[in-house]
Order: C-alpha cells, then sequence, then structure tokens
C-alpha cells in the first residue's frame, strides 16, 4: 500500500509544531509515505512567508497547499514562485503569482496535487470547475495519482466538486472549516471524498484561535483581537492507502493524533 497523509489547515506556531512532531513520527516509523498539508494559516494564524513555508517542508511535508489568506502576508507574493511545493489555488486570477498544481517524483511514480477555492461565501474567483478540468486536460503534466485540495466554506461546492471529479482523480478533500466532517467515503467511480480535513492546532479553541474572545465578539459584537491557541494539540486529517499496482484507493482513515502525555 502507498500511505498518502492530507493534513487539515496548519494554524501558527503551536500548529506548526505540532505538525513537525507527528509527522516526524509517522516518518520514522515509515507509515506514511507522501504528505500533504494546507498551511494557509501558518504564521500567525492568517498566511504563510518563504521560511515557515521550508519549515513545514523540512518537517515532512512533500507539498503544501493555500486558500483564501494566501496572500495575508505581503512578502509572499514576491516569494511564492521560488518554491513550487508550496501552492496556491489554481483558480487565483489569471497572472497571480505562483501555481495551482505540482506533479511530484516519487518510487510509486508521479503524484499530482491541485490546489482549489470554493466561490461560495467566498470572495469572487475564477470557477473551480474549469480550472480543474484545465489542469486534467494536460494529462502529460499530471501523475497517475492525483489529489485535490478544494478550499471552501460551503458543504454543498466541496461535495460537487468531489462528484465533478469522481472516476478522474484519486481523492477530493475539503479544507476552511477547520472542522473536521464524518463523512469519508469511496464515491462510485473510485475516488475518495472527505468534506473537511479539519486543522491542525488547538482543540481548546474556536478554529484554532483563544475561545474568549471569540465567543466575547459573538455576544457583544465589539471586535477583538484573535490570538492563536496553544493547549490541547491535534493533528486532523485523512489517511489514504492506495494500491501501490495501481493507484487505486482501497482504504480510508480520518485521523486525529493528539499531543502524546508523560
Amino acid at each position: 500500500m502507498i500511505k498518502i497523509l492530507m493534513a487539515g489547515d496548519i494554524v501558527g506556531a503551536p500548529g506548526r509544531t505540532h505538525f513537525a512532531r507527528v509527522v516526524g513520527r509517522l516518518r520514522a516509523a515509515q507509515d506514511v509515505d507522501f504528505v500533504v498539508a494546507n498551511a494557509e494559516n501558518a504564521a500567525g494564524g492568517s498566511g504563510i512567508t518563504l521560511q515557515l513555508a521550508h519549515e513545514l517542508l523540512d518537517a515532512g511535508a512533500d507539498v503544501l497547499t493555500l486558500g483564501d489568506h494566501a496572500w495575508r502576508q505581503k512578502e509572499i507574493l514576491h516569494e511564492i514562485d521560488r518554491e513550487p511545493r508550496l501552492l496556491r489555488p489554481a483558480n487565483f486570477a489569471h497572472g497571480s503569482p505562483g501555481r495551482g498544481h505540482i506533479a511530484v517524483e516519487t518510487p510509486w511514480g508521479s503524484i499530482s496535487v491541485i490546489n482549489l477555492i470554493g466561490r461560495v461565501f467566498m470572495d469572487p474567483m475564477d470557477c473551480p470547475f474549469r480550472a480543474v478540468d484545465e489542469q486534467l486536460d494536460r494529462r502529460q503534466e499530471i501523475g497517475r495519482i492525483v489529489l485535490v485540495d478544494m478550499h471552501a466554506e460551503a458543504t454543498s461546492e466541496k461535495l460537487a466538486m468531489g462528484r465533478h471529479l469522481d472516476g478522474r482523480v484519486t481523492a477530493v478533500v475539503g479544507t476552511h472549516t477547520h472542522v473536521q466532517t464524518a463523512d469519508e467515503t469511496i464515491l462510485p467511480g473510485g475516488t475518495g471524498y472527505l468534506t473537511d480535513l479539519g486543522m491542525t492546532g488547538s482543540k481548546d479553541s474556536i478554529l484554532g484561535r483563544e475561545w474568549q474572545p471569540v465567543l466575547q465578539r459573538f455576544v457583544t459584537g465589539i471586535p477583538a483581537r484573535f490570538d492563536v491557541a496553544g493547549n490541547d494539540l491535534r493533528l486532523d486529517g485523512l489517511m489514504i492507502h492506495l494500491d501501490e499496482k495501481n493507484g487505486q484507493v482501497k482504504k480510508l482513515r480520518r485521523v486525529q493524533v493528539g499531543e502524546e502525555k508523560g
């Protein structure tokens, strides 16, 4: 079996530290072969820098994906073209820096990762369905194993993308909401699917932020600073087991890996 981990949104320094610990253990035990992680919240909970991208890649990620906070750290606009393993959504406006897909050579052949962003309840973007079709039309640049991160707010839009790509890609997973869903399934055409991976950060939080000021904002409507939480860390994600011979999805397993005690 080929064992692929797709990890939910990494939130701030606590999320980065926990990601490095968990993936380091998995790599050492040979329990994972390829790792994709969403890193759009890696820098203080919003955005990423090239330095932090390299920190996560050195910690065991093979590919990093982004989302609506891709440009929140302004320097990344000038840095992203220097790291092909750091993806921004493929349906960002034409002319945006960076790239929306990568094909990585591995002992099992080429593994491609495609990053998309939704449009429902989010800022206007190009159509993710047409964008992914354009990527898949360039089959000479796409590996036999294709993993898609659909960074979107609406459950319906993620489900629609899963159905749109069923039988055409290996797996479609959602990111962005930071809450892991329990609907992992192998679709009729053989594509693995999960609506949202969850997050890599503090379980004792609201979406990775200290919960008290977030709650206060909901109750009073008064703006507050939402600091990244650092207690009770957990990595959420999906482990995808593929047949080494034909690349077919054989098993999906949601993961929630907390801190080791003692």
